[in-house]
């Protein structure tokens, strides 16, 4: 699907509005998003030029890439669902992060070279405002999470929570394990499917639940992930990186049975302000 508005104002740019600046998110489907009018409010309070923030849905991948790279004027984009690791092939560059992780959500796009350069910014996101929820809680003293998923927001989780020295374990579908259990970035203690994790275990072993997977994301706010929420109680914490619907069904869930709860607008919120910085870094002053 090409996104005709964005087209049409790419013809002016090619019509010699040079100092007009492009960026964007790639994803589909997009009716979830917030970033373009973040982003547009962002554009609008400082002195960039003209520039603008579009959505790019695409359905398919290499179509969106093959678009973006015809595109005058592009700086950068977001990168979401579904495509945060299946982008890593189209780029010209890795920062450290992204390249331990292995999935991407901001790109830097140089219009004079047309290279571009990955960065993973979900990672500082989480871990600030991970540390925020958890205030007042020693990270240091026996804490230890369990994350449920495996795809490209789960490994930004884990390389946090790894970086920090937070033990965790992890739970995914059979088959969806981590393909590299050596890779340094990752080190979980234990991998579980979701039939064999136990309430005892939950209970016993956790401190926090995070949920990185999409299930209960709109439109579909009825899914939930399947754990033995009753092993919950007031002493636990529950962090969901979706953000909308504002309260999913894992969260009621876990709030029901007394556990803190966030969802992860703050975090997009920081992980946010990390892409802005990497955009903008050459000319704020």
């Amino acid at each position: 699907m090409i996104p005709l508005r964005i087209h049409q104002r790419t013809a002016m740019c090619e019509n010699g509005a040079s100092s007009r600046k492009l960026y964007g998110l790639l994803g589909h489907p997009l009716g979830h998003s917030f970033s373009a009018a973040y982003f547009r409010r962002k554009f609008q309070q400082g002195h960039f030029g003209e520039a603008v923030y579009e959505n790019f849905d695409f359905a398919d991948l290499k179509q969106g890439v093959d678009w973006l790279k015809k595109a005058c004027c592009l700086q950068g984009f977001n990168v979401t669902i579904p495509y945060k690791k299946e982008i890593v092939p189209y780029l010209d560059g890795l920062s450290d992060e992204a390249a331990a992780i292995g999935a991407v959500n901001v790109v830097e796009a140089d219009p004079g070279t047309g290279r571009w350069i990955g960065h993973n910014t979900d990672a500082i996101g989480f871990w600030e405002s991970f540390q925020d929820f958890l205030h007042g809680l020693d990270l240091n003293q026996g804490v230890k999470v369990l994350i449920l998923g495996n795809g490209g927001a789960s490994q930004a989780v884990q390389y946090a929570l790894a970086r920090h020295g937070i033990l965790y374990d992890l739970v995914c579908r059979p088959g969806h394990g981590p393909e590299n259990s050596s890779n340094p970035a990752f080190s979980p203690q234990q991998i579980w499917d979701y039939g064999s994790l136990r309430e005892e275990v939950v209970r016993n072993e956790f401190s926090v639940i995070v949920n990185t997977t999409s299930l209960g994301m709109f439109p579909h706010v009825d899914a939930a992930p399947s754990v033995p929420y009753q092993a919950l109680d007031a002493s636990r914490f529950a962090f969901d990186l979706i953000y909308n619907p504002e309260e999913t069904l894992f969260l009621k869930r876990c709030r029901a049975q007394g556990a803190r709860i966030r969802n992860g607008l703050d975090m997009l919120h920081r992980q946010a302000e990390a892409a802005w910085r990497i955009w903008t870094a050459w000319e704020i002053p």
